[in-house]
């Protein structure tokens, strides 16, 4: 079983373009999202009809809840900018691009024999969880809610990370979309003109996880960033000057 993860793609077809040719060329069996597909991004229709096309499970995130029922978001930010963010993503879509995202699922356990890979987007428990390097194992514990398998993978903070915890691997594959130069416990973030993912390769007890850092084309971020009025355009144009 060999998997590439995909996570936080954030209406980013750029992004989301240059990952699936990079998995490609690795030869992986499937591709697998976990989640945080089409807001904020130029491209919230596109990329939903993307991951679609990948044939595999998609965990539903946090903000692909968001657009199922808007009123969480109020729990999660208090900031304007993303509110308006997600609701112009929400309007750009359609009776069938929501039905794709009532299929998205909170868990997922990929199986080959002995090999088990345990897929969610925050935490098991809830997808607005950071799941960190830093988490004390206590924290962790809860935050896992049971859950065991050979590898455990989420998204979310968009930071990568590998972590052993009590035998079993954490992976992090990081944001396609919008790759994190640090985790930004809230505040605005600084983004890099790169995406991340994670290749989970499981063979009964042996287990190898690779993270992959793939360059971007500036000029093309900027561009679809700017070719459509959505409310973070200024923003990403500048971040990928």
């Amino acid at each position: 079983m060999r998997v590439a993860l995909i996570s936080d793609l954030h209406g980013n077809l750029v992004a989301l373009d240059a990952v699936r040719a990079d998995a490609r060329r690795l030869g992986v069996d499937a591709v697998v999202c976990l989640g945080d597909v089409a807001t904020l991004g130029p491209h919230p229709r596109e990329v939903l009809a993307a991951v679609d096309e990948l044939g595999t499970p998609t965990i539903l995130g946090n903000h692909d809840e968001f657009l199922l029922e808007p009123a969480l978001i109020a729990r999660y930010t208090e900031a304007p900018i993303i509110h308006d963010a997600v609701a112009w993503c929400a309007a750009q879509l359609t009776d069938a691009d929501r039905a794709r995202l009532v299929r998205y699922q909170r868990e997922h356990t990929l199986t080959d024999g002995a090999a088990t890979l345990h897929l969610f987007h925050g935490s098991p428990r809830s997808n607005v969880e950071n799941l960190l390097a830093t988490t004390p194992e206590a924290d962790l514990d809860a935050m896992l809610a049971g859950r065991t398998a050979v590898v455990l993978a989420g998204g979310h903070t968009h930071v990568p990370m590998v972590r052993l915890h009590r035998g079993m691997y954490l992976v992090n594959p990081g944001s396609v979309g919008l790759a994190f130069r640090e985790f930004a416990h809230g505040g605005p973030p600084v983004l890099l003109p790169h995406a991340t993912y994670a290749v989970v390769e499981l063979r009964g007890a042996d287990v190898a996880i690779t993270s992959r850092v793939v360059e971007l084309d500036r000029a093309r971020l900027r561009a679809a960033a700017t070719a459509v009025a959505h409310p973070l355009a200024a923003m990403l144009a500048a971040a990928y000057a």
